[in-house]
């Protein structure tokens, strides 16, 4: 049972940061990713493997005749966990071309005998947010302008340029409910990780809203590391909670918007 809740809280660490941090765009032409665009993450438990996660931009597609981007994350856990706890999870996230709101958003979880599929659809005309649960549907809930799904929020981050901010608002929604999220710029670093130096900012999202196993812990934290320059990728992802650190590393990327993402 034990190993149970550290896995599930090894996959949440990820789907809970996406989901509590929401920023404002940087008034650029170019974007900071692009369709084919993959990152691979290694998940870890203190220092144990656990699995990966991967996020991935996909072709651009048309949503009930709406142009969107596509964005995608999957997370695994590797075979000496899949013994103990298997997961396989998956998120599909529609944003309209200029990423100002949601257009869709898609959930299906795998783990261990749990089995969940979640859609919510976003209904601009109406200003609302239609959320199902495996064919059940609640009721509507009102949209904030500007309002965007979890991932899409991710992606919305990577719009920003943080020099010189420090703490940044934007309104999120999982379907159920509409917060304004929050994140706070920390600091600039250098971060070594396998072998290689990325130039970095730590921001850190706040966790008031933020429910599930956080609740459990009072000094509970999410730093994520985002490289200063044009494509702004996440390169770590680091959390405590009360049964330990968590940690997510990039270890692959491929199809960036710019080649310079390394320091030298």
């Amino acid at each position: 049972m034990q190993m149970k809740y550290e896995i599930k809280i090894i996959i949440l660490i990820c789907l809970l940061l996406l989901s509590s941090s929401v920023l404002t765009p940087a008034a650029e032409k170019q974007m900071p990713f692009q369709p084919g665009e993959k990152l691979v993450f290694v998940l870890k438990w203190v220092n144990i493997p656990a699995g990966k996660a991967t996020l991935k931009v996909e072709p651009f597609t048309d949503i009930n005749g709406i142009r969107a981007r596509h964005f995608v994350m999957t997370a695994k856990t590797n075979k000496f966990v899949d013994f103990f706890y298997k997961v396989r999870d998956r998120i599909d996230a529609y944003a309209d071309m200029k990423m100002d709101h949601s257009v869709l958003f898609k959930k299906k979880q795998k783990e261990g005998s749990y089995k969940k599929h979640s859609i919510v659809d976003f209904d601009w005309k109406k200003n609302q947010a239609k959320y199902s649960h495996n064919g059940k549907k609640r009721k509507p809930i009102d949209l904030k302008p500007g309002s965007f799904d979890p991932l899409s929020a991710f992606y919305f981050i990577r719009m920003m340029d943080l020099k010189g901010k420090k703490t940044i608002k934007r309104p999120v929604t999982d379907g159920k409910k509409n917060v304004v999220g929050v994140i706070n710029v920390i600091s600039r670093q250098d971060l070594k990780i396998n072998g290689k130096i990325y130039d970095t900012f730590l921001v850190e999202p706040e966790l008031k809203d933020v429910g599930g196993v956080f609740k459990k812990s009072k000094k509970a934290k999410i730093q994520l590391w985002i490289t200063a320059d044009s494509n702004r990728i996440p390169v770590k992802i680091k959390s405590k909670v009360a049964v330990g650190t968590f940690s997510g590393e990039l270890v692959s990327s491929t199809g960036l918007a710019s080649s310079t993402v390394l320091a030298p």
